[in-house]
């Protein structure tokens, strides 16, 4: 692209035009970069930002991966989590028992997964213990039947710390007075706060008092759960850990990793992420087309100057780049605006809502509702490089038809009526 292309391109961008409109759509077209490049980065990042929180908060609780033994009880299972410990990719290990059942407290009740720990591992319970409102994991001494509820859980039964609840297992007990459920009071010891669903539905105990509600033998468990350092390999990690256990597993041994429980919910949000983007980039490709539009209506306007140019001894590829140049430079404007708003709101987005809740006296994310109560925003910088790229991308495809008709203008038509 030659020098007299670049300049004449710039000037007849500075330059005021006769027909206003078509100034009025070029302007459009800018604006409609700039919204386009810094909506789709806003967006793009809280999508990544609910992704990050689902991922440590959800998948800090739900272990990565289990080994189970489903005839119903683990009694030697301390070789296993040795061996599961020993594997370089795995965090942590700990013996588990997984039950549902119901808490009653005066009039009120919950369902609930009653999860029973060790609390001496620390294993997915890391994320609780940062998360207490009130009390300790450490507490659950096996015994003495305590129990953590979820804050939305203990909310819904009235209950706090200090308070007794009765917990009832699926399981029936045979007396005199006929078949009962079987039922055993615990001692709320802390409450946590993780988010809507964990919260409303998550209680942990220690394994041996559950293991004696469910009348299982005495320090025995269902399994081991795993926290792995990749979790897109925790299913490969898990069978190495199972393959490596001391004897051979038998055919009762099940073993599952996170994506059998969560592996549905997270391609949803992988689905959602990559539908908005494409809704989004369609703002960008409306604004190219205004691009477009305003470049065919300037070189209908430029008609005069064209033939001029032509007449000088201007080549038609000269033509073409000063064109291709103003329509450019239009969408380096737009998108270099587009993405330094972009980034902006995306490192900002908390505060900016938190304004406009203040301001309209609205809650957006309801903490009883929804897992946070606040706009997360990861801006991943390879996200905004891609965003950046199409819009310029576009924005020079969109100049290439209305720079090609300008070349093809004969001067003795455009001047016999100048």
């Amino acid at each position: 692209m030659s020098g007299m292309s670049v300049l004449v391109g710039l000037r007849y961008l500075r330059a005021k035009r006769q027909n206003h409109f078509v100034s009025f759509i070029s302007a459009i077209s800018m604006i409609g970069l700039v919204l386009g490049v810094a909506v789709l980065i806003i967006v793009l990042s809280v999508m990544n930002g609910f992704q990050r929180e689902m991922r440590e908060r959800v998948l800090g609780v739900v272990p990565h991966g289990t080994i189970i033994n489903s005839d119903g009880f683990v009694q030697d299972w301390q070789p296993l989590v040795e061996t599961a410990l020993a594997n370089d990719r795995v965090i942590n290990a700990e013996p588990f028992i997984d039950a549902n059942g119901m808490f009653a407290f005066r009039s009120r009740t919950s369902g609930a997964l009653i999860r029973g720990i060790d609390p001496e591992f620390r294993g997915s319970e890391d994320l609780i213990r940062q998360n207490m409102l009130a009390g300790d994991i450490s507490d659950l001494s096996a015994g003495e039947f305590n129990v953590v509820l979820g804050n939305s859980m203990a909310s819904r039964l009235g209950a706090s710390v200090g308070d007794k609840v009765m917990l009832m297992v699926p399981e029936v007990t045979m007396s005199i007075a006929g078949i009962q459920p079987r039922s055993k009071a615990f001692t709320v010891v802390g409450i946590f706060n993780l988010g809507a669903e964990m919260d409303s539905t998550l209680a942990l105990t220690h394994y041996n008092d559950i293991g004696i509600l469910l009348r299982k033998p005495r320090g025995s468990v269902d399994g081991i759960s795993m926290q792995v350092n990749d979790l897109f390999a925790a299913r490969e990690i898990t069978r190495e850990v199972a393959r490596a256990a001391p004897g051979q597993l038998g055919t009762s041994w099940l073993i599952q990793d996170w994506t059998a429980t969560q592996g549905t919910l997270f391609q949803a949000i992988q689905m959602e992420k990559r539908m908005i983007g494409l809704l989004l980039s369609c703002l960008i490709l409306i604004a190219a087309f205004n691009v477009l539009s305003s470049l065919v209506m300037a070189v209908t306007d430029k008609q005069g100057d064209i033939a001029i140019l032509r007449t000088m001894g201007a080549k038609a590829r000269q033509i073409m780049g000063i064109f291709i140049v103003q329509g450019s430079a239009i969408g380096v404007v737009g998108v270099f605006i587009g993405t330094t708003l972009g980034i902006i709101g995306a490192l900002t987005i908390d505060q900016i809502v938190s304004f406009v809740e203040s301001l309209f006296g609205l809650q957006v994310l309801a903490p009883g509702v929804y897992f946070i109560d606040y706009f997360p925003s990861d801006l991943q910088w390879l996200d905004v490089l891609k965003i950046a790229g199409f819009g310029l991308l576009v924005s020079v495809l969109a100049t290439i038809y209305p720079a090609w008709r300008a070349s093809r203008i004969l001067p003795s038509e455009a001047l016999r009526y100048e």
